[in-house]
């Protein structure tokens, strides 16, 4: 999938048949609240790769090959914390599953919109932007 600003990225068919090993996230957090939802997430597989899926500034879902970077502080603004236990979402239940296969959608003229992952237990996750931001929820 080809983003207009953002290029192709990863192929995410790489996960298939690999073990999900460790799954870090990165969070906003403003006056001690932390965002309700991650702004990254990274899979880390059993090849010991990372995947990085976040949104980009023009609503697109972005999937790369990509190292979880450090925490930061942004002032006034608030800081971005990573980790590996910072809070819950529809990934992190698959700590330990094999990807079982992948489906990517695409909107036209704005590359990737929404990746689903299947594991090796039959669930399914989806990974969309809404309204800017990363949407992790459970596929029925």
């Amino acid at each position: 999938m080809h983003c207009p600003l953002h290029g192709a990225g990863t192929d995410p068919a790489r996960l298939v048949g690999r073990t999900i090993r460790r799954i870090v996230a990165s969070w906003h957090v403003y006056e001690g609240e932390r965002s309700e939802v991650p702004l990254d997430v990274w899979l880390i597989d059993s090849e010991g790769d990372s995947t990085r899926i976040s949104t980009g500034s023009d609503r697109c879902l972005i999937v790369e090959s990509a190292a979880p970077h450090e925490p930061y502080d942004m002032g006034e603004w608030g800081r971005i914390d990573v980790g590996e236990d910072l809070g819950d979402h529809a990934l992190l239940p698959h700590v330990g599953a094999t990807v079982a296969g992948v489906a990517e959608h695409a909107a036209p003229g704005a590359g990737r919109a929404r990746l689903e992952l299947s594991f090796d237990d039959g669930a399914r996750v989806r990974a969309d932007c809404w309204h800017g931001d990363l949407r992790l929820t459970r596929a029925r």
